[in-house]
């Protein structure tokens, strides 16, 4: 099975979220995934939380990376500080503090590892109507913790 990648180097600058936005759409489109399809819509979501949580909280550069392929699309952003997420209670007023929360209830599957001095971000969505095989996985495979 083929898998195709794509990645965007993001600076450590909150403005780079929207030009990762922008990107992003460019990229869904151009791997058939329509604008107005709820994927894109999920999809962009999640790497504006996963990008901003990178810019906002570490201050470092990022990489945002995008694995087209079967079951669905695999969204990772890493960064260079090894501080990792730590979910947050965000409080009714708060406009912080539910990003991964946000992920957790809109990914089919995330997680993060370390990586070398810094950590990778990951999350899956399957495309609908294409079922995920529980006992197996077609991304390549990595030690989830």
């Amino acid at each position: 099975m083929q898998v195709l990648q794509v990645q965007l180097e993001v600076g450590p600058d909150p403005a780079e979220v929207g030009r990762a936005r922008r990107w992003a759409r460019s990229r869904l489109a151009g791997s058939g995934i329509g604008d107005d399809e709820p994927l894109a819509e999920t999809l962009i979501l999640l790497i504006s939380e996963l990008v901003t949580n990178a810019v906002v909280h570490t201050g470092c550069p990022a990489v945002l990376r995008m694995l087209f392929g079967e079951p669905g699309v695999r969204v990772e952003v890493a960064d260079t500080s090894a501080r990792g997420p730590a979910r947050r209670q965000a409080a009714g007023d708060d406009t912080g503090g539910r990003g991964l929360e946000l992920v957790d209830g809109l990914a089919d599957r995330w997680g993060w590892q370390r990586e070398g001095a810094g950590k990778r971000i990951w999350c899956e969505i399957d495309r609908a109507g294409k079922p995920a095989d529980c006992g197996s996985t077609a991304w390549e495979p990595r030690v989830y913790l």
